[in-house]
């Protein structure tokens, strides 16, 4: 996500080389979400410089191949896992493993969910998110959810997109993207130390900010509580994510004014013809 092109010359350098651009996007937030892997598993040389341009404390939420979670829904993926493990051992515990599965998987498609999750590397932690209408509607559904993920320490992933679909879309990007996401209840019960949301807001800015109030108190009753959550800000372009996220965490921090700042990033000097 390190790479989004309309962040060029604006929250990123446009003549930064590929190799530093997550460093430079690390000045702007300690979290990033590795969308990429869930197309391709990377080659270990390429997360060994991930690595390389990050501090011990930034954190990876590291999709799972779509062909080990949507394709063949963990039957017979021993091999490729191994691949994918190997190449993203370089993040060490900064990783976490985030098994997001399609809206198609449901409540008794949980058992093989659980053999799967309980066989991945002890240290390793481990996110899940679930699209399913009844993992949110049915409480039977959610307990024997909650408890497959308990019992290997898996957090459930949140993607709150209540304030997306809170009116119809009015950019191409929210057009475009109106049909993609899923519809579903906002979820705020954590299972780990480590809880994950993912929000969706809209491509006003305003809006967006409007629309997470509720997770900023959240957010700040779980620092009470001694956990540590990493949240994700999206809007349909993503344009000003960054800055957003940014935004977010400096309204937690009103509410909370012990928790640290995040890091200064690097002014962006505006391009040049020479």
């Amino acid at each position: 996500m390190w790479t989004h092109k309309a962040w060029s010359g604006r929250f990123l350098a446009p003549s930064l080389p590929a190799k530093e651009r997550l460093r430079a996007y690390a000045g702007w937030c300690n979290a990033v979400e590795g969308n990429t892997t869930f197309y391709a598993t990377p080659a270990r040389a390429t997360v060994e410089t991930w690595a390389r341009q990050t501090d011990p404390g930034f954190r990876f939420v590291v999709k799972l191949p779509k062909l080990v979670t949507h394709e063949r829904r963990f039957a017979g993926v021993e091999t490729e896992m191994r691949a994918f493990l190997d190449a993203i051992e370089p993040l060490g515990e900064r990783a976490v493993l985030w098994t997001q599965l399609p809206g198609s998987f449901g409540p008794s498609d949980v058992d093989a969910l659980g053999r799967f999750l309980r066989r991945l590397p002890a240290g390793r932690r481990r996110a899940v998110e679930v699209r399913h209408p009844e993992f949110f509607t049915d409480a039977g559904s959610a307990s024997l959810l909650e408890g497959a993920l308990a019992g290997a320490d898996a957090e459930w992933v949140p993607f709150d997109t209540t304030v997306f679909f809170g009116r119809p879309p009015v950019t191409e990007a929210e057009r475009e993207t109106w049909g993609k996401k899923p519809r579903v209840p906002r979820r705020t019960r954590p299972l780990t130390d480590r809880p994950i949301v993912r929000y969706l807001g809209r491509d006003s800015a305003e809006e967006t900010i409007e629309g997470w109030r509720p997770w900023t108190a959240v957010v700040a009753g779980w620092l009470r509580e001694g956990r540590s959550p990493t949240v994700f800000v999206h809007t349909p372009d993503n344009s000003e994510a960054p800055a957003l996220a940014r935004r977010f965490h400096d309204d937690v921090r009103a509410l909370l004014p012990g928790i640290e700042p995040l890091p200064e990033p690097v002014p962006v000097e505006p391009a040049t013809l020479f």
